[in-house]
């Protein structure tokens, strides 16, 4: 390993560190509840959801980056796993709130932890899915 193989390392890790710190914030811009407010509170719920949520899309990161030699693909990959994971999310919440009565997002703000484990698991299956078509 040489200086130029470290240097690289360190860019494309503080590159991926930004992005995920950026689709983590504009994650919660979309939830009805302040993610960082109630992780500060002690709500389990949220923040095992935000955790699996943040492991999705490291791991897609990961695999992206692994795949890719150029970095500005690998974060766009990853951009556009996000996209396709919210929407994912967005369509799941909805079937289960009209078919089953059942709205995860205002579960997981009460503090029910079986719902952010619910929630948080179609992320981690839809970054398995997403990582395996790179």
């Amino acid at each position: 390993m040489d200086w130029i193989q470290i240097m690289a390392m360190l860019v494309w890790t503080a590159a991926g560190a930004v992005l995920l710190t950026v689709l983590m914030w504009l994650d919660a811009l979309f939830t009805k509840y302040n993610d960082m407010q109630e992780i500060k509170n002690g709500n389990v719920a949220v923040t095992t959801r935000f955790v699996m949520k943040l492991f999705a899309q490291g791991y897609i990161l990961s695999q992206s980056m692994l795949n890719s030699r150029d970095l500005f693909v690998a974060l766009l990959v990853s951009v556009v796993s996000f996209i396709i994971l919210f929407l994912v999310e967005k369509i799941v919440e909805l079937i289960l709130s009209k078919a089953a009565g059942l709205d995860l997002e205002q579960g997981t703000k009460q503090g029910k932890v079986a719902h952010a484990m619910l929630a948080g698991s179609f992320h981690i299956v839809g970054a398995l899915i997403l990582a395996a078509c790179l």
